[in-house]
């Protein structure tokens, strides 16, 4: 029988150093206030940032969905798990973001590994940001062309490592960044990496996990935000954050598409959104189309907050979006004051090593339009309350 006694070692170790992540349970659905473990607290990390997830419309949607599609779509898309709804989602998908096509996967994660090993071999070159998402890496590892790591944000790094490519040999070479990254909400430098791209003949992808339903008009993203349409190859999105569902997708020319349905191990051997899944992000997109209220409420809200926090006395990074990393450094430190947010009805996770660098802890709030300024104020008061307690204000 297998030996467990280093799975408990580690586990321990991971406790003593408060880097152990404690999973709570839900038991109410997504919304500004939660029931967790018996207990009412607000919630301030969740993804829902346009509070989606509970939306009467996509509700209604997806049950509708299911009383004409069913629960499932029964195959791979490739055989027979191709629905009409799905085709009428990646249709609308592609006209919101402005491109001319698009295809929808189960994730945002498997989409990230739908494109970047299906168009890159072994004679072409990946270029990353350092600082990209954990499903980037993961995409990058698993493609055999040669991998060259750029400093964060650093259009000068970028370049040197596209030199280096391109004398070692490179066929082709493509470049990927996080539009907005998850830990510190910051944004990629956009506009100087599709000049520089251009100017190499050289593919620009950009994972929007976290710009869709956040920047841009009625929230298109980060492409949109900075006017880049036409200069940015590939668009990754997900589903499962601003949308309120779960998925994710790839949109840019119908030729990439169309060799995607082809080449995309994700899309050729794993079944897509069941139907209900499908009908509601088909709703998110029609409700977002139509309406830039939800992202309004969002960017008001976030206003609201950091402003009050930065006059407490908190330091919250280079943040330019919702994303609000409240930085504490010390991983103790943050899982404490997690716990004790927690007891004052706060649910607001610590984020530490490995999710981001040793001493880089913080609490991550996760603004949404679902919040009213009262439910803010009420975590406000708590979150000087405890910076106070901890020592981390004055």
């Amino acid at each position: 029988m297998f030996d467990y006694t280093q799975f408990v070692k580690e586990l321990e170790e991971l406790k003593k150093a408060g880097l152990l992540n404690r999973i709570r349970t839900l038991e109410s659905p997504q919304g500004a206030w939660l029931f967790i473990e018996g207990k009412k607290a607000l919630n301030m990390c969740s993804n829902n940032y346009l509070g989606f997830a509970f939306n009467e419309n996509l509700k209604e949607a997806a049950i509708e969905a299911i009383r004409e599609w069913g629960v499932g779509p029964g195959a791979v898309r490739t055989i027979a798990g191709t629905l009409r709804i799905h085709d009428v989602l990646e249709d609308e998908l592609a006209a919101f973001k402005r491109l001319e096509a698009c295809i929808v996967l189960q994730s945002g994660f498997n989409a990230n590994q739908a494109v970047i090993p299906a168009i890159l071999d072994e004679t072409d070159a990946v270029l990353s940001d350092e600082l990209n998402h954990a499903s980037i890496i993961d995409a990058v590892r698993l493609c055999k062309a040669k991998r060259y790591i750029w400093k964060h944000r650093d259009v000068r790094s970028l370049e040197e490592k596209l030199d280096e490519a391109e004398q070692a040999g490179a066929r082709k070479k493509l470049v990927v960044t996080d539009g907005v990254f998850s830990m510190d909400g910051d944004l990629a430098p956009l506009p100087e990496l599709a000049s520089l791209c251009e100017r190499q003949d050289t593919l620009l992808m950009v994972d929007d996990a976290h710009g869709e339903g956040v920047l841009g008009e009625n929230g298109r993203g980060i492409v949109d935000h900075f006017g880049l349409h036409g200069k940015v190859d590939i668009e990754v999105g997900t589903l499962s954050k601003a949308f309120g569902v779960v998925g994710g997708f790839v949109a840019g020319k119908k030729t990439l598409i169309d060799y995607l349905r082809q080449k995309a191990r994700p899309f050729l051997f794993s079944s897509s959104l069941s139907p209900a899944e499908t009908g509601a992000a088909l709703a998110a997109v029609r409700l977002l189309s139509s309406s830039d209220e939800h992202v309004k409420k969002l960017w008001h809200n976030t206003s609201y907050f950091q402003k009050k926090m930065i006059e407490a006395g908190f330091e919250l990074g280079p943040t330019r979006t919702p994303i609000t990393p409240v930085m504490l450094y010390d991983e103790k430190l943050s899982s404490t004051f997690s716990s004790r947010l927690f007891e004052e009805g706060v649910f607001a996770q610590s984020i530490a090593f490995p999710t981001v660098p040793r001493g880089k802890a913080r609490i991550r709030v996760m603004i949404s339009a679902s919040h009213s300024e009262a439910d803010l104020d009420y975590a406000l008061e708590r979150f000087k309350k405890i910076g106070k307690e901890l020592k981390v204000l004055g």
